[in-house]
Protein backbone atom coordinates (compact mmCIF):
# COMPACT_ATOMS: atom_id res chain seq x y z
CA UNK A 1 0.00 0.00 0.00
CA UNK A 2 1.61 3.20 -1.47
CA UNK A 3 1.09 6.04 1.83
CA UNK A 4 -1.11 9.12 1.12
CA UNK A 5 1.46 11.25 0.12
CA UNK A 6 3.14 8.58 -2.03
CA UNK A 7 2.62 8.76 -5.99
CA UNK A 8 2.73 5.72 -8.55
CA UNK A 9 4.17 5.71 -12.25
CA UNK A 10 3.78 3.54 -14.54
CA UNK A 11 6.51 2.70 -17.25
CA UNK A 12 7.20 0.18 -19.89
CA UNK A 13 10.14 -2.15 -19.37
CA UNK A 14 12.26 -3.32 -22.15
CA UNK A 15 14.68 -6.42 -21.71
CA UNK A 16 17.68 -7.59 -24.16
CA UNK A 17 17.75 -11.03 -24.95
CA UNK A 18 21.83 -11.35 -24.97
CA UNK A 19 23.35 -14.34 -27.12
CA UNK A 20 26.64 -16.05 -25.24
CA UNK A 21 29.08 -17.66 -26.66
CA UNK A 22 29.36 -20.21 -24.39
CA UNK A 23 28.76 -24.48 -23.53
CA UNK A 24 26.63 -24.26 -20.56
CA UNK A 25 24.18 -21.28 -21.79
CA UNK A 26 23.06 -19.93 -25.08
CA UNK A 27 21.92 -16.91 -24.03
CA UNK A 28 20.89 -14.15 -21.36
CA UNK A 29 18.21 -11.89 -20.44
CA UNK A 30 18.65 -8.77 -18.85
CA UNK A 31 16.73 -5.27 -18.05
CA UNK A 32 17.83 -2.89 -20.76
CA UNK A 33 15.68 -0.15 -20.45
CA UNK A 34 12.80 1.56 -18.94
CA UNK A 35 10.31 3.64 -20.82
CA UNK A 36 8.65 6.78 -19.43
CA UNK A 37 5.41 5.38 -19.87
CA UNK A 38 4.51 1.75 -20.86
CA UNK A 39 4.34 0.90 -24.66
CA UNK A 40 0.95 0.84 -26.30
CA UNK A 41 1.76 -2.89 -27.53
CA UNK A 42 1.28 -6.40 -26.00
CA UNK A 43 3.71 -7.67 -23.29
CA UNK A 44 6.97 -9.56 -24.64
CA UNK A 45 7.21 -8.50 -27.95
CA UNK A 46 10.38 -8.39 -29.93
CA UNK A 47 10.96 -4.82 -30.73
CA UNK A 48 14.15 -5.46 -33.16
CA UNK A 49 17.51 -7.16 -33.63
CA UNK A 50 20.86 -5.92 -33.44
CA UNK A 51 23.45 -8.50 -34.52
CA UNK A 52 22.95 -11.64 -32.49
CA UNK A 53 21.01 -10.15 -29.55
CA UNK A 54 17.13 -9.21 -29.34
CA UNK A 55 15.00 -6.34 -27.48
CA UNK A 56 12.17 -7.14 -25.86
CA UNK A 57 9.14 -5.13 -24.22
CA UNK A 58 8.29 -6.87 -21.42
CA UNK A 59 5.77 -5.35 -20.09
CA UNK A 60 4.35 -2.34 -17.67
CA UNK A 61 5.30 -1.86 -14.12
CA UNK A 62 4.50 0.21 -11.12
CA UNK A 63 7.41 2.89 -10.04
CA UNK A 64 6.23 3.53 -6.60
CA UNK A 65 7.55 6.48 -4.79
CA UNK A 66 7.39 6.53 -0.91
CA UNK A 67 7.79 9.80 1.16
CA UNK A 68 10.02 8.01 3.65
CA UNK A 69 12.86 6.89 1.17
CA UNK A 70 13.37 10.43 -0.03
CA UNK A 71 17.13 10.98 1.31
CA UNK A 72 17.37 7.42 -0.97
CA UNK A 73 16.33 8.98 -3.91
CA UNK A 74 18.53 12.12 -3.11
CA UNK A 75 21.59 9.65 -3.47
CA UNK A 76 20.40 8.78 -6.57
CA UNK A 77 20.10 11.84 -7.87
CA UNK A 78 23.34 12.48 -6.91
CA UNK A 79 24.84 10.02 -9.18
CA UNK A 80 26.51 10.66 -12.28
CA UNK A 81 23.73 8.69 -13.95
CA UNK A 82 20.50 8.49 -11.90
CA UNK A 83 19.35 4.64 -12.21
CA UNK A 84 16.18 2.24 -11.91
CA UNK A 85 16.54 -0.85 -10.61
CA UNK A 86 14.79 -3.82 -12.20
CA UNK A 87 13.86 -7.11 -10.56
CA UNK A 88 12.69 -9.62 -12.59
CA UNK A 89 11.89 -13.77 -11.82
CA UNK A 90 12.80 -16.82 -13.53
CA UNK A 91 9.42 -18.03 -15.29
CA UNK A 92 8.10 -21.06 -16.80
CA UNK A 93 9.38 -21.18 -20.82
CA UNK A 94 6.55 -18.65 -21.99
CA UNK A 95 7.32 -15.80 -20.84
CA UNK A 96 10.77 -17.07 -19.47
CA UNK A 97 10.87 -13.82 -17.00
CA UNK A 98 8.36 -12.21 -14.40
CA UNK A 99 8.28 -8.54 -13.78
CA UNK A 100 8.68 -8.12 -10.15
CA UNK A 101 9.70 -4.20 -9.32
CA UNK A 102 10.75 -1.05 -10.47
CA UNK A 103 12.32 0.97 -7.34
CA UNK A 104 14.37 4.24 -7.75
CA UNK A 105 15.82 3.14 -4.05
CA UNK A 106 19.20 2.40 -4.24
CA UNK A 107 18.71 0.57 -1.00
CA UNK A 108 15.79 -1.20 -2.15
CA UNK A 109 17.52 -2.13 -5.15
CA UNK A 110 20.44 -3.84 -3.57
CA UNK A 111 18.02 -5.70 -1.27
CA UNK A 112 16.77 -7.64 -3.96
CA UNK A 113 19.86 -9.22 -5.25
CA UNK A 114 19.61 -11.23 -2.37
CA UNK A 115 17.07 -13.66 -3.66
CA UNK A 116 17.93 -16.45 -5.74
CA UNK A 117 16.59 -16.77 -9.13
CA UNK A 118 16.06 -13.25 -9.48
CA UNK A 119 18.28 -10.93 -12.04
CA UNK A 120 18.37 -7.06 -10.52
CA UNK A 121 20.00 -4.96 -13.24
CA UNK A 122 20.11 -1.13 -12.97
CA UNK A 123 19.41 0.99 -16.07
CA UNK A 124 19.64 4.40 -16.94
CA UNK A 125 16.82 6.31 -15.08
CA UNK A 126 15.09 8.46 -18.61
CA UNK A 127 15.02 12.35 -17.60
CA UNK A 128 11.06 12.94 -17.46
CA UNK A 129 11.48 10.26 -14.62
CA UNK A 130 14.23 12.62 -13.24
CA UNK A 131 12.02 15.41 -13.11
CA UNK A 132 9.40 13.83 -11.31
CA UNK A 133 11.78 12.26 -9.07
CA UNK A 134 13.16 15.39 -8.19
CA UNK A 135 9.54 17.31 -7.79
CA UNK A 136 8.45 14.52 -5.67
CA UNK A 137 11.96 14.85 -3.85
CA UNK A 138 11.38 18.88 -3.20
CA UNK A 139 7.59 18.44 -1.79
CA UNK A 140 8.23 15.43 0.61
CA UNK A 141 11.67 15.66 2.08
CA UNK A 142 12.34 16.20 5.99
CA UNK A 143 15.40 16.34 6.75
CA UNK A 144 15.61 13.85 9.89
CA UNK A 145 19.11 14.71 11.84
CA UNK A 146 20.89 12.11 12.74
CA UNK A 147 20.83 11.15 17.11
CA UNK A 148 23.27 8.27 18.11
CA UNK A 149 21.70 6.88 21.32
CA UNK A 150 24.20 6.74 24.71
CA UNK A 151 24.14 3.49 26.67
CA UNK A 152 23.56 3.54 30.33
CA UNK A 153 26.75 3.78 32.09
CA UNK A 154 28.09 0.53 33.76
CA UNK A 155 28.02 0.50 37.85
CA UNK A 156 31.53 0.11 38.56
CA UNK A 157 30.88 -0.88 42.24
CA UNK A 158 28.77 -4.00 40.53
CA UNK A 159 31.61 -5.44 38.43
CA UNK A 160 33.26 -8.61 39.00
CA UNK A 161 30.79 -9.06 41.69
CA UNK A 162 28.70 -12.32 42.37
CA UNK A 163 26.16 -13.89 44.59
CA UNK A 164 27.77 -16.85 46.33
CA UNK A 165 24.57 -19.09 47.06
CA UNK A 166 24.37 -22.97 47.07
CA UNK A 167 24.90 -23.05 43.14
CA UNK A 168 28.08 -22.04 43.41
CA UNK A 169 31.36 -24.35 43.36
CA UNK A 170 32.55 -23.27 46.49
CA UNK A 171 29.52 -24.19 47.60
CA UNK A 172 29.91 -27.42 46.25
CA UNK A 173 33.22 -28.06 47.20
CA UNK A 174 32.09 -27.43 51.00
CA UNK A 175 28.96 -29.60 51.05
CA UNK A 176 31.01 -32.96 49.74
CA UNK A 177 33.43 -31.66 52.37
CA UNK A 178 31.07 -32.00 54.71
CA UNK A 179 29.63 -35.06 53.68
CA UNK A 180 32.90 -37.21 53.67
CA UNK A 181 33.63 -36.14 57.58
CA UNK A 182 30.21 -37.26 58.53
Amino acid sequence: MIPERGEILNVGVVVVKRALKSIWQSHQWLPYAVLPVPADTPDWTLLRREGLDEIWYAGAMPLELHPIETAHYRDNLNDDVPKLWVVMRTNTPEPPFELVLVTADPSEGEGATEGAGEIVEPVAMPGSIVERLIGFYDANHIERHFFKRKRDRADPDARGKRARGNGSAAAKAQSRQSDDED
